[in-house]
């Protein structure tokens, strides 16, 4: 299975990335070798000083000039920004829990601050629901012959909810969590069918292994049903279907208060509409 972790995604979609492939054709070989540096090394390239970056591609530092001002920047100081801000969702939750861990607050105030912005994150949830979405997202579930619920790290948690509401209204639900491990999610990945669904939760930083296996799951053409927090995330491409669940929080990574509300919205939808259909049937 190719390796493909969401650093990657983020570049991908970089406008740095499509100026690259743009001029490629047209470069010289000192600066193709510059390019395919920065396509395998993203990350390592952003935070490289310009010396550092000709020293590991082996050339002058007027030739990386060179590169950056052909890719339409006006140097290298303007090219590096342009990488770096490709990272900025992956490395924000990372900045935001630093500086808010650096301010003072009583333990009242941070209790306060929490409820607070957990209940902005469900408002915020709310206001990006659309009844078409809500409508699909029960008809994919009440309609696949197998669910499988696929997250790791905390979302693994909320996974195991979701199979826990969903268990009696659906033939299977199976997770696909941290006690499986990579290797035997893609195992049982590759046993997926075309009917299945698989429901995909991921939120910053988004895990590398659930990444890598939703593309897999997406290779056995499986309907995919996100959930995850912004159109940035790397979930987005390969789902036929995203709910939203805002996730920010000053003192952690993320919030799963949303995430949560959410699903328990989406699981109570669904135990409605299956009801409904046992009392007309």
């Amino acid at each position: 299975m190719k390796q493909t972790a969401p650093i990657d995604y983020l570049l991908s979609n970089a406008a740095i990335t499509e100026q690259i492939a743009k001029t490629y054709p047209s470069l010289s070989s000192a600066h193709r070798k510059a390019a395919d540096y920065v396509l395998a090394n993203p990350f390592r390239a952003a935070t490289m000083t310009i010396d550092e970056l000709a020293q590991a591609v082996g050339m002058s530092v007027a030739t990386a000039n060179r590169f950056s001002r052909t890719l339409g920047f006006d140097g290298y100081p303007q090219f590096r920004a342009e990488l770096v801000r490709a990272f900025e969702s992956a490395l924000a939750p990372v900045e935001k829990l630093r500086s808010e861990l650096e301010r003072e607050a009583t333990s009242a105030e941070i209790f306060t601050a929490s409820l607070e912005e957990d209940l902005d994150n469900i408002h915020g949830t709310k206001r990006q629901l659309s009844e078409a979405a809500c409508e699909k997202a029960v008809d994919m579930i009440l309609a696949a012959p197998r669910v499988f619920i696929l997250g790791f790290s905390t979302s693994a948690y909320l996974g195991s909810i979701m199979a826990h509401r969903l268990d009696p209204y659906c033939p299977i639900v199976q997770t696909i969590a941290n006690d499986a491990g990579p290797s035997q999610a893609a195992r049982r990945l590759f046993k997926l069918k075309r009917d299945d669904l698989v429901i995909v939760i991921s939120f910053p930083r988004y895990s590398k292994f659930t990444v890598e296996l939703l593309g897999l799951a997406r290779e056995q053409q499986a309907t995919v049903l996100a959930i995850t927090d912004s159109s940035t995330s790397p979930l987005v491409p390969m789902a036929d279907l995203v709910l939203y669940a805002k996730s920010e929080r000053r003192l952690s990574a993320t919030s799963e208060a949303a995430a949560l509300s959410l699903i328990e919205a989406l699981c109570g939808a669904v135990v409605h509409r299956a009801k409904n259909s046992l009392r007309t049937a």
